[in-house]
This record gives C-alpha cells, structure tokens and sequence, in this order.
C-alpha cells in the first residue's frame, strides 16, 4: 500500500536519525534526532510522560499554488498535519506537549545581497501553527543570518542547538555601515 505522506520516516531502535530538508519523524524508537538549518525551520515536540518526540524540517511555508501531490514535509502546514495525526494516534495532544522552534535564518541576502524573506516566511508559519494548534512554546531561536544544529534527545526530551558562523557577505551584497569611534581632530 503506497504512503500518502512524503517525507514521514520510520527508525530503528536506539537509531540516530539525521533528519533532511522535508522530513519529519516521531515516536519513541530513535535515540536522538538531529538536523542542520539554514532559512528552514525544524519543530520539536517532546511529551514527559509518555517518552513520545520527533521533529520536522520544513522548507517553506506551504505549497505554491496549483502543485498538487501527496502530503509531503518540505511544507511547514502539511509536516505539522503529519505531525499532529502521529500525535493523535498515540492518544496524545498537543498541549501534552515541550515545542521548541529553531531556524529560519537568513542565509542568502549575505551571499548574494537580495532578500526573498523565505526563512522570517517559514518563522511566522511556525508560530501560526503552533498557536492554532493549541501547542505551547518551551523555547526558541530563529531569525538572524547564521545556520543552526538541532538535536533533541528521545530518551529525555533535552533539545540542543548550536549557531554556526554567518555565511561571508558577498562584494555585491549591501554592508551594514560600520560605526567608527569618535574622534578629537586636534
């Protein structure tokens, strides 16, 4: 039977998942689940008292218009869908639930010196979600120019994130003017 979702997968027992872009995993037999974040966004959920978790990592906010296909993560609504629907059929709710979000940094305008807005796009989807859904934030990072490591524990809940370093700006991206120091012309 073929899945109707694209990008849910599945983890050995004790497995180390290395989540990509449009993936989203939960349940309770991976160790850990990590992911590395540009303009992206990655959610984690982490239930105490049913040892429950995952993460997904989106690309954009929501499909463009007129690309019809089976559910698929690379879009922030539908890895939420694919999120909640896991959460419901382990008897869980959202508000059962510790969520972190993290990423959407702006990683292209310092390379190329345009703005396409896709990560504060995929923040504010983020946060609509989490809100309509009845989840309740536990912690945050997004925003800013510098990539970000994500990994939560599925054995205690315990997310950890580490910045990169900004992508170096490009001689045609626009400088941030630089404020020299006052002074004296004695």
């Amino acid at each position: 039977m073929p899945s109707k979702d694209v990008g849910m997968i599945q983890a050995l027992p004790g497995q180390v998942v290395n989540l990509l872009a449009g993936q989203v995993y939960f349940g309770s037999a991976a160790a850990r689940v990590r992911t590395l974040l540009g303009s992206c966004v990655a959610v984690t959920l982490w239930n105490p008292r049913r040892g429950l978790g995952g993460m997904c990592h989106y690309l954009l906010p929501s499909r463009p218009p007129g690309l019809a296909g089976l559910r698929d993560g690379r879009y922030g609504d539908e890895a939420f869908d694919m999120l909640l629907e896991a959460l419901h059929r382990h008897g869980t709710r959202p508000h059962d639930y510790q969520v972190h979000l993290y990423g959407g940094a702006d990683t292209l305008s310092a390379r190329t010196g345009t703005t396409f807005n896709v990560g504060q796009r995929n923040i504010e989807q983020g946060w609509a979600l989490i809100e309509q859904h009845g989840f309740v934030l536990d912690a945050i990072d997004v925003g800013d120019d510098v990539p970000r490591n994500v990994s939560i524990s599925l054995t205690d809940g315990s997310v950890e994130m580490r910045r990169g370093t900004p992508a170096p700006r490009s001689p045609l991206a626009p400088q941030k003017p630089v404020r020299q120091p006052n002074r004296s012309l004695t």
